[in-house]
């Protein structure tokens, strides 16, 4: 069992265990040790998104890698998917991003990327938690000039920019088109204004004004509602909404009406299937999302597989089985052709491709497929408990399987970053499924709620 590492890194509120400093420094010198593999120099890319405690978590890191002789290559503010890109391309041995993502600006989290730019397997993540605990490097300390070293790389926002420009047929551009953008006060509040600009489009921008702790405040992914008024005032043709770090993304459609991850998938699918580039016609999604997508998919010559959920687990099926575009509902899309994890503006720039070589409006796009109603609710619990366990919330849930029979599912599942159990039911009748949820809710909330 991880004593740390959560489903995507180390994560909580900053300043308290264990997103301390003295535990930030602890880290880095872990993850140091495990990315060296010889006598040569060793570098290790951190970038950050906009919080006020990046500073601090950030130097604490900086110190713990360099006292293990190793160097550092500083970013600054960037998006997590863009981080991942300069580790590879600049052929570093690792990679760390300092973000909570989606979550409030008092949490903030710390995560890796191999050199390879894709996220560190569970096994590494155990092994730099035994290296901690164990205290068994605390010796090993390198003197003289075998101490590492700092360096800024100033031109970092200027590479993903080119990078991700790249992504997009070099026949097409975006002049034309109205987007609302919403960088969610995060770290991609420079590079998507940027990309989107360069190739043509007019961009209305929202949530670009970091202060340090307005990321995700009333803005971003979390918030369609947001763009979608937006949208609607300048007669926008669509919105982008990204997250804190960048790696996700929703869309609204020139009327105000949200796409999600599924749609997306969907769309992308369907295109990279006419192509005859969607590899072994399958697209990798998990298990919240909407049997929609299988529907689509299937219809159109395709499949989907499912994993559970977490990003990280589509990525590791992809690479598994040769796969080359998967994501989640929530907006993480991977375009593994072109990134190693969830790019929220590369992502928005192979829609944009789609809708301009079809000169089709986002809506219309988006009618490949038809959601069943689904409805999610978000309990807050005392403790982690196999819910199975409790006699009268497992009769409940049986009772409402036998009934949902092959129209629908439920899906049950702790939160792997917070202290939520997640009701997940999909149906033919929304008020059906909506009364189960919350039936369900309140066994939850009567037997292990937080209280």
């Amino acid at each position: 069992m991880k004593k740390l590492f959560g489903t995507d890194g180390v994560r909580g509120v900053a300043n308290i265990y264990p997103m301390t400093t003295e535990m930030a420094m602890q880290i880095g010198r872990a993850a140091a040790y495990i990315f060296k593999d010889g006598q040569r120099r060793h570098r290790v890319v951190i970038g950050k998104d906009t919080r006020l405690s990046g500073y601090m978590l950030e130097n604490a890191l900086c110190a713990g890698i360099n006292s293990m002789g190793v160097d550092v290559l500083l970013v600054g503010p960037l998006p997590t998917p863009g981080i991942a890109n300069i580790t590879s391309s600049m052929r570093a041995d690792a990679g760390v991003v300092i973000s909570a993502s989606h979550n409030p600006f008092q949490d903030n989290g710390i995560k890796f990327f191999s050199r390879d730019g894709f996220k560190l397997p569970d096994e590494m993540e155990l092994k730099i938690e035994e290296l901690i605990f164990s205290k068994q490097i605390d010796s090993l300390r390198p003197t003289a000039t075998e101490v590492g070293k700092a360096y800024r790389i100033d031109d970092a926002i200027g590479r993903y920019v080119v990078f991700l420009k790249s992504t997009f047929p070099k026949e097409l551009d975006l002049t034309g088109l109205k987007i609302v953008l919403d960088c969610a006060n995060g770290a991609a509040y420079r590079v998507a204004p940027a990309v989107f600009e360069e190739l043509g489009a007019e961009v209305i921008t929202i949530g670009v004004k970091p202060n340090g702790t307005n990321i995700n405040a009333d803005c971003g992914s979390l918030h369609p509602e947001v763009i979608s008024e937006a949208v609607k005032e300048h007669r926008a043709d669509l919105g982008i909404a990204l997250d804190g770090d960048a790696d996700r993304v929703i869309f609204v459609d020139e009327s105000g009406k949200e796409v999600d991850g599924d749609h997306i998938m969907a769309l992308c699918a369907i295109d990279l299937l006419k192509q005859k580039k969607l590899r072994k016609s399958t697209v990798v999604a998990t298990v919240m999302s909407n049997m929609g997508l299988d529907i689509a998919l299937k219809s159109a010559g395709g499949k989907v597989i499912k994993t559970a959920v977490g990003d990280r687990y589509v990525v590791e099926e992809m690479r598994r089985g040769g796969y080359n575009l998967g994501g989640e509902q929530s907006g993480h899309m991977i375009f593994i052709d072109h990134n190693t994890t969830g790019d929220g503006t590369l992502t928005a720039l192979q829609v944009l491709a789609i809708m301009r070589r079809h000169n089709k409006s986002l809506s219309e796009l988006a009618r490949v497929m038809t959601p069943l109603p689904q409805v999610l609710v978000n309990v807050r619990v005392a403790e982690k408990r196999d819910i199975m366990t409790i006699p009268e919330i497992d009769r409940l849930i049986r009772g409402i399987e036998e009934k949902i029979k092959d129209e629908g599912r439920i899906l049950i599942r702790y939160s792997g970053t917070e202290p939520l159990l997640r009701i997940m039911i999909e149906g033919r009748d929304k008020d059906q499924i909506s009364g189960w949820a919350k039936e369900i809710a309140d066994k939850v909330g009567k037997n292990i709620g937080e209280k």
